[in-house]
C-alpha cells in the first residue's frame, strides 16, 4: 500500500477532506509542537497545545489521546500517541507507538487515517519510511492513509 504523501502545511491540513481521523506522534519536549503536528493544533486553536500544558497528556511512551476536533478540521477525530522524550526515543519505540496507533485507530472503526510523526535525531528519513511501511501501514491495510512528511521523508516513502 502506498499513502498520499502530504507536505506539512496548513493547505495539506485544510485538504484532509474524506479522512476520518489524524494521529499524531508527539514527543514529551517537542514544545512547540512542528511540522504537520503544529499546522494541526494551530487549526485546533491550540487545544492540543493547552492539554499538553495541563499535563493530562504529556507525550510520555504509550500514552494515548482521543480529541474531537469539532470541526475545526476536516477530519471530526484526532488520535495523539506518546513517544517519551526526544533525545530518549528508539526506533523500537517508535516500531511500537506506530503498531499501537495503527491497531487503535482500526478498532476505533476508522476508514481513513492521516499520520504525522515526529522527528527524532536518532532517525534519519531511511529508518523512518522503514518503519513507517513496515509498523504502521500494514495495520491501516485497506484503508485510506495519508503520511504528513517533509520532502526527503516523502521521497523514502515514495520509492518503498
Amino acid at each position: 500500500m502506498t499513502p498520499d504523501l502530504l507536505e506539512p502545511s496548513l493547505a495539506a491540513v485544510d485538504g484532509l477532506t474524506g479522512y476520518d481521523a489524524v494521529c499524531v506522534l508527539i514527543t514529551e519536549d517537542e514544545r512547540p509542537l512542528e511540522g504537520a503536528a503544529g499546522f494541526i493544533d494551530w487549526r485546533l486553536g491550540g487545544a492540543l497545545s493547552r492539554v499538553l500544558q495541563s499535563g493530562f497528556f504529556v507525550g510520555t511512551p504509550g500514552e494515548k489521546l482521543l480529541v474531537p476536533t469539532d470541526q475545526k478540521l476536516p477530519a471530526p477525530r484526532l488520535f495523539a500517541m506518546g513517544l517519551g522524550p526526544r533525545k530518549g526515543v528508539t526506533p523500537l519505540g517508535v516500531e511500537h507507538a506506530l503498531t499501537a496507533a495503527a491497531t487503535m485507530v482500526t478498532k476505533a472503526g476508522m476508514k481513513s487515517v492521516a499520520l504525522s510523526v515526529s522527528r527524532v535525531p536518532q532517525l534519519d528519513d531511511t529508518a523512518m519510511a522503514s518503519l513507517v511501511t513496515r509498523a504502521f501501514l500494514p495495520g491501516v491495510s485497506g484503508q485510506k492513509v495519508a503520511v504528513f512528511a517533509d520532502k526527503s521523508l516523502r521521497a523514502q516513502l515514495a520509492s518503498r
